[in-house]
């Protein structure tokens, strides 16, 4: 089973982007893909794929009251089927007041002599709903700081991929998620480890070159490198879709770029899926 979040800490990277393209990747190639949204903003993988959901009714079962042991329905009914055949968990607003619920529940749990993770309940709820014997892949797009929804996010998937943007900025950005990694290793005993970073709207400038170099000898995976795609982009989330349905759905004729950036994200989920020995089903086209 290949499990893993999109995680930066620096904002702009086409961290949700990418969630959605590999989703879809991997259904394209036969697997069975959960994609579970935990990012507060409204530009989610919710917006993207845009199911038809409303993430402010305080009446609707969602993630959260399945995380504080409150839900409202089974598992099952929380996904939504969206483009290629991907189970989508979408965002629910009240993902704002996690630490609250968590805090609320590990409060109550000490009172009464329990022990009480905060960080492990969504590890918890995948668990007790067998999603490693309904699922090939699992991502979760989160918060991109710290906190309670992306400690959750990294403790139930134990995998990053990071898109990663080739400046100086984008650099630090790295090296501070390598020491939040680091810190939540320490702090709750789980490894987490980075299958990939990914290079995003790369130009091939002679800076980028000089952080492509370093990153190189960083020991950082480095599968694939994604080019300046801002059109396409823009495409997908004024369309609500994933790059393979806008290109294939609302361009009059094939630009062999663009065809080019599916083929290297279709690279980087064949390179994570092999990372963890998953077999691809099928051959796509």
């Amino acid at each position: 089973m290949l499990t893993y979040a999109p995680v930066s800490e620096a904002g702009g990277v086409g961290k949700t982007s990418t969630a959605a393209t590999l989703a879809v990747s991997h259904a394209r190639a036969g697997h069975d893909v959960l994609a579970i949204d935990m990012d507060t903003q409204n530009g989610s993988l919710t917006y993207l794929f845009g199911p038809d959901y409303d993430r402010s009714d305080p009446d609707v079962d969602n993630l959260v009251r399945h995380m504080v042991g409150r839900p409202r329905g089974p598992f099952t009914e929380l996904t939504h089927q969206v483009e290629a055949g991907v189970d989508l968990i979408p965002s629910h607003n009240m993902l704002e007041d996690l630490h609250e619920f968590l805090l609320n529940e590990k409060n109550q749990a000490e009172r009464l002599g329990e022990s009480y993770s905060m960080y492990h309940q969504l590890r918890r709820v995948l668990t007790d709903a067998n999603v490693r014997d309904e699922y090939d892949v699992v991502i979760v797009d989160s918060a991109g700081k710290a906190g309670p929804i992306l400690y959750n996010a990294l403790v139930a998937v134990r995998n990053v991929v990071i898109p990663f943007e080739a400046t100086a900025k984008g650099q630090e950005s790295i090296e501070g998620l390598d020491d939040l990694v680091d810190g939540l290793e320490d702090n709750i005993g789980v490894d987490v480890g980075v299958l990939a970073v990914v290079p995003i709207g790369y130009k091939d400038t002679r800076d980028q070159q000089a952080v492509m170099s370093e990153l190189e000898t960083s020991g950082f995976s480095v599968p694939v490198v994604i080019g300046e795609r801002g059109s396409l982009m823009e495409g997908c989330w004024r369309r609500q879709c994933s790059p393979y349905r806008y290109v294939e759905d609302h361009r009059d004729r094939q630009r062999d770029y663009e065809m080019e950036t599916l083929d290297r994200f279709d690279s980087l989920a064949r390179h994570l899926e092999r990372e963890v020995d998953l077999d691809t089903p099928e051959v796509v086209a």
